[in-house]
This record gives structure tokens, sequence and C-alpha cells, in this order.
């Protein structure tokens, strides 16, 4: 940096700025022989004739990459200060320190070209704006970004080579360690986690479903391993879905050596940003897969079947069964069929009663409008596939019964193992915190009270593993005597007993059905009240099946008369809303026992033909407007609309009681309304004074027409107003 002339007084008058950067946190923490030559560069700028005050350091990017110039707070400062034209020089140790990516390298000179910016660097100074330096520049922009790819494809390659025969040490799941030699996988030395890890993969293929494994895990109340820092450490917390979902589906469980299920992509956001994201690939395209590379804890056809049940679980394919079994009543979710156009059949359950039902989801167009191709409900269908279930299991009753019962005593051993390798685990751990609290000094309890601490934590988790494990071991089952097996055998031969049997839940029943049935396909002919049950079971047998489906009886679900009558006068001046709400503020409900809404009344008048509402081509004489909206026009309140209606002295229209009222404002009811009372009207109580009758009486001749009458709107004495001028008192008769 010796060549001086390129440096103007113009340049001295704006800041030097010196970018420090390094690649990794590790490098800034290790290699400070470049970060301190970075920082050595401000005094390179004060040699160069920028006094100290005017020296800038850009650190913000310390242990971030330079391939990019995202998320690089610091070199975005620089880039904003060289457009206003206040950086004189810009120094950095290197190229590479500045950017390894050419577009943002050739942004910089770009810039600094157009500002009259000076570029420095260990040796020497540059002007972008002249073309040998320019040139010299991006020769060495284009040598550092082919440097990082070269160094980047070294490492890779040599990645891939080590993975390629299995001896790339990258982190194990729980369960495995590394081995002494190279490339070796070997199960975890702690018998418990062992034994955790194969009770999951016992209990998923009981119960096919790993939310249920981790269910099953949770109402024992057993704790499951999580490994960290490369198998060294093991802690022991509660299952969750992850860690078991992990393990079911992690190859290497099954022997197997795999690298490269992801890939890295750089795509771009809705704001424009670069962002990375990694992708899982599918089996078929990962970099690296060595079956039986180490002994595993299920072998490589186990691990096959797991990831297709699984995959049912969540997806089923057409006319494959599938689903994971559920608690709802229907006992052919997952298997049924339609028998018209071959797609799965959805359960549903409508009704107040929440009976299981099964429709198809594929709809046809008919008349303009989508129908389901199969809708039936599921009582009369589930109890006849029961049927013959229970038909065919007779002959295998009492040995299935048997088995079962011995598979809930393995359950009850498995969870007992498990509590037993609980306590031992708690035993070692309070006799290491007793041997490392009597190993302190005593007279130093800084450290003795810790300890202390710790070791009666570790008594007391040993009592809790002990209680639980002896309140499992009660719960166990006893073993079977001679009179069980004869009551068992008695209970065998009875199957529906057992199938009916408050016990028996629904998913237990679906379970024993998708053991034997593949599929059941449903053809209903509703023109026949008849529907068609196939049963495909397992091993190719076919089983045909009629049944008679019930006739509706058209009585119980027809709407009250006084109801229908009432819908048809309100159609002709509402629309279904509308006449929804009168419905319901009159205490009305539907076949159902349901409240009305604005879809009930449409599909009541349609099939009633009864007209929609329509505004009239013609409007009669006079605005039809409602009590509100009369009130807004004739500036009185409400209330006084509601008065004037109560005492008919203003016309209005209801349908029926419920209905709103509705008032057709004509100028006679204008009229009515004043801002100031006319010559010969008085107030009501000199009314009643004049006339010598009630306030009642005077309303009713109003009401008849016998007495005219108005309002005043405005003015501190604003009410009704009499005319009683031509009204003399002899009119009246008065007994002596």
């Amino acid at each position: 940096m010796t060549d001086r002339s390129k440096i103007k007084p113009a340049h001295l008058q704006r800041d030097a700025f010196v970018y420090v950067r390094q690649s990794t946190p590790s490098q800034v923490e290790h290699n400070r022989e470049s970060t301190e030559r970075q920082y050595a560069l401000a005094n390179r700028a004060v040699e160069l004739g920028w006094p100290r005050e005017q020296v800038t350091v850009v650190d913000e990017d310390l242990g971030l990459s330079g391939a990019s110039a995202d998320q690089r707070s610091g070199f975005a400062r620089l880039i904003a200060a060289v457009a206003m034209r206040l950086v004189g020089i810009v120094l950095g140790l290197e190229v590479s320190r500045l950017a390894r990516n050419n577009a943002d390298w050739y942004r910089l000179l770009d810039l600094c070209a157009m500002t009259d910016t000076l570029i420095g660097d260990a040796d020497g100074l540059y002007h972008p704006a002249w073309f040998n330096d320019r040139l010299l520049l991006g020769l060495k922009g284009t040598m550092s970004e082919a440097e990082l790819h070269i160094i980047r494809a070294r490492l890779e390659g040599g990645i891939r080579n080590k993975a390629a025969r299995g001896e790339l040490r990258r982190g194990l799941p729980t369960g495995f360690i590394w081995g002494e030699d190279e490339g070796q996988v070997l199960l975890h030395p702690n018998e418990a986690v062992r034994e955790a890890i194969r009770c999951v993969f016992a209990r998923f293929a009981e119960l096919g479903s790993a939310r249920r494994v981790w269910l099953w895990l949770r109402s024992e109340g057993l704790s499951f391993p999580a490994q960290y820092n490369d198998g060294n450490e093991i802690r022991w917390g509660d299952p969750t879905y992850t860690a078991i979902h992990s393990i079911l589906t992690n190859p290497v469980y099954a022997g197997a050596y795999v690298y490269g299920k992801s890939r890295h992509e750089r795509v771009l956001d809705q704001e424009g940003k670069i962002k990375r994201r990694s992708r899982k690939l599918p089996q078929s395209q990962w970099a690296v897969l060595i079956h039986d590379h180490h002994e595993g804890y299920i072998d490589r056809a186990t691990y096959d079947a797991n990831q297709a049940r699984i995959g049912a679980n969540i997806r089923p394919r057409p006319h494959q069964p599938g689903g994971a079994v559920r608690e709802g009543a229907a006992l052919l979710q997952g298997i049924a069929t339609c028998g018209h156009c071959g797609r799965k059949l959805r359960t549903q359950y409508p009704g107040r009663n929440a009976r299981p039902g099964y429709y198809c989801a594929g709809k046809n167009i008919v008349n303009g409008r989508g129908i389901f191709c199969l809708n039936i409900g599921g009582v009369q269908i589930d109890q006849a596939v029961a049927d013959a279930l229970l038909e065919a299991l007779k002959p295998a009753a009492f040995e299935a019964t048997l088995q079962a019962t011995q598979q809930l005593e393995s359950d009850h051993d498995t969870a007992l193992a498990q509590w037993r390798l609980a306590v031992e685990r708690a035993h070692y751990e309070a006799q290491r915190a007793e041997r490392r609290y009597r190993a302190v000094d005593p007279e130093n309890r800084l450290v003795a009270r810790g300890l202390e601490a710790e070791w009666e934590q570790r008594l007391s988790d040993l009592e809790r593993a002990r209680t639980a494990l002896e309140r499992k071991s009660q719960l166990r089952p006893p073993p079977l005597s001679p009179e069980d097996y004869r009551r068992i055998r008695a209970l065998g031969a009875d199957l529906e007993r057992v199938w009916d049997a408050p016990t028996t839940t629904d998913r237990d029943k679906k379970e024993l059905l998708r053991t034997l049935l593949e599929e059941v396909i449903i053809a209903v002919r509703r023109d026949d009240f008849r529907a068609h049950l196939t049963l495909r079971w397992r091993g190719g047998m076919i089983t045909e099946l009629n049944l008679h489906l019930p006739r509706l009886n058209p009585a119980r679900v027809r709407t009250d008369e006084d109801t229908i009558e009432l819908v048809r006068r309100l159609a002709v001046h509402y629309p279904d809303g509308v006449i929804a709400g009168i419905l319901n503020r009159q205490g009305r409900k539907t076949v159902r026992g349901e409240r009305f809404t604005a879809n009930q009344v449409g599909c009541l008048r349609r099939y009633r033909n009864i007209a929609r509402f329509e505004s009239p081509a013609t409007p009669p004489k006079g605005e039809l407007v409602t009590i509100a909206g009369a009130a807004e026009i004739l500036q009185v309140a409400p209330s006084t609309i509601h008065r004037w209606l109560a005492a008919g002295i203003i016309p209005g229209e209801q349908v029926t009681p419920g209905a709103p009222w509705q008032i057709r404002i004509t100028d006679e009811l204008r009229a009515r309304f004043v801002e100031e009372a006319p010559e010969g009207y008085v107030a009501m109580l000199e009314a009643t004074l004049l006339l010598g009758v009630s306030r009642q009486t005077v309303l009713q001749r109003v009401k008849r027409g016998e007495l005219d009458a108005v309002h005043v709107v405005r003015g501190r004495r604003k009410g009704i107003r009499i005319k009683v001028v031509d009204h003399q008192p002899d009119l009246f008769t008065h007994s002596s």
C-alpha cells in the first residue's frame, strides 16, 4: 500500500471505513491473529492521511459467512455509506473479507466507481473507476468466489466419500453409540435404554399407531430416554409423540447407515429475500443407504412393514384398507368402499343421537346441483358385518380369547420390566450422590450443602420409583387358575356377549374387524330399499350380504300445518331470514326440534311450492318503513311511534304476532307531525278540561276521527295537541 498518488484531498475529507469479518464464531475465538491484522488496518488509514476520528471500524459481521450479503448488517451499512458519498476509502485485509459472492462484490465496485471511493487491501490501493484497477479487482473477486467453491467441494467430497463407506461419524439416535473401529455402531450399553426402545417397537406391532404407543407410555407413567453429547449423556423424561414417531421412522434402528436424507435449497420469500430451507428427500434419492451396516433393534422387513402401516394411517391409498383406528362408533371407518364409484366412504354422525353413517365424497352433478352417490346410516350395516364376523370367529373363539388374556399379561410384564429398570437406575443415582457427598471435606460447607441436597433428592426419586413399582405390581392380574380357564372357555363360546359388553370399546371392535376384513363394498339401491354388501376377507374369501332398508314414515317428518300456513302468509312480505326470526320469536320448532334458519325456511318453502318474497314492480302509495325508519323520517322518538300505534292514532301493518311493524309514510301522516301547533290546538290536559272527559276518552275519539290531533316535534312543549275549538261544553249531558 505504497502508492498514495490516488489519494486526493476530496478523499481525505470523507471517512475511512475498515471492514472486519471472520466466517464463523470458531474463527473469531481461535484465529486471533487474523482478527488483529484486520483491526490494525485502522492504523494504516491514519498513516495514509485520515485523522483518527474519521476512521470507522465496521465489525458487526464477525462470525458471519461472506457467501451472501443476507444477515450482514455491517456490509449493508458500508454499502449505504458509500452510496451517500460519506466514504473516501474502504479498507479490507483481502477481497474475501468483503464478499465471496461476485454479485455483492461488483455491486460495491459499481457504487465506489460512481462515488469516487477508493478500495485498499494488503497489496495496494485501487480506484474502481479506472479500467486497470477494476480489472484487477474483478479478477480478485472471481478468485475469491472460486476459492470458496473449491474449499466447499473438497470438504463435501471428503465427507461423501467417507459416508459412502459408512464411516462418517454423525449424531446417532437414542439407543446407539459409536464404537472404537471406523464406522462401528453399537447398541447402547445401558440396558434400560435398550429395553425402552424395544418396548416402542413391540407396542407398535400390537397397537399399529405411533400415537397409541405414545398414549400407552403416558398411561403407564413410564419415562423415556433422550440422548445428548454423542450418547455419553442420557436424560430421562416424559415421552413425547415426536420422539416415538422418529424412532419408528428412522432406518438406523433397522441396522441401516443413512446419509443425505435432506437437501438444502435457496429460495426467494414473498419479500424477495433469499432464504435457506431444508427439504426431506424420498428414500430413492438418499445419497447413502447401506443396509445391514450394524446390529439394529428390528430387521429390514419389519421396518418396511412399519413404514407402510404408518403411511396407511396418514393417507390410505384407493381400494386399500387404511387410516388409523379412531374412537368413533362407525365400525367400517377406513375399510368401507362405495359400490357405485369405488371411492373410500367417509363417516358422519348426524342428528341429535349422533348415530354413525357413511357417505361417498364424490359428487355427481344432477339438474345443476351436486349430490352424493351414496349416503346411508351405519347402524344396520355395522350390525350385519359384526354378525358375519362373529360367525366366522366361532371355530377359533377359545384360542383367540386365551391369546388375548396372555397378551394382557405380557403388557403388564413389559411395563413392570421398565419400572424395575427405573428403580435400579434410581438406586445407582442415589449411591453415586452418596459417594460424592462422602468424598467432600465436611468442613467445606459451601460444597457439602449442595451435595447433601442432591443426595436427598436422589433418595426421594428412589422412594417414588419403588412406590410406583409396588403399585404396578399390585395391579398385575394373577396367574390363570383351572377355574379361570373353564370360564374363558365358556366365554369364548359366546362371543356375542364379549362383543356387546360395555368394556369392549369401539376401537377394540374395529381392530378385530381389520384383523380379518380388508374391505367392505356397500352398494345402495333406493328404488328397492335394499343394500348389497360385499365383504372381502384377508386371504381372498368373498361374502355377499343383502339388507332390506327401512322405509321412512312421511307422517313423522311433516311440519305443522299451522307453521306452513304462517310461512305462506309471511313469504308474501318478508325474505327467508326474517321469516326464520319471526318463527323463532313465536317459539316454533322444526320437525327435529331445532330452531329455524334461513336455509331451513327456504327448503320448507320450496318443498311446499311457496313463492319467495319479491319486491312489487309498482309499489303502493307511500313508503313502507319500520318503526325506526318512521321515527327518523318524522323526527320523533321510536317510543312515540309505539304509543301512537298502541293508541291506534296512526295505522300500522303486522302480518303475525312477532313480525316487525311496518308503517306507510303518506302526506296525511306527515301532516300530523308539525314543528308548531296550529291555531285552535291545545294540550291534552287543557283538552280534557274543556271537554270534561278523561284522557283515554280523548284518545278514543281521536282514533275514531271525531277529534283532530297533531304532534309537535320541536320546542320545550313537545307532544300531542288536540283541536277542540268547534266543540262546546253543552254537547255533553251532565246529570244534576
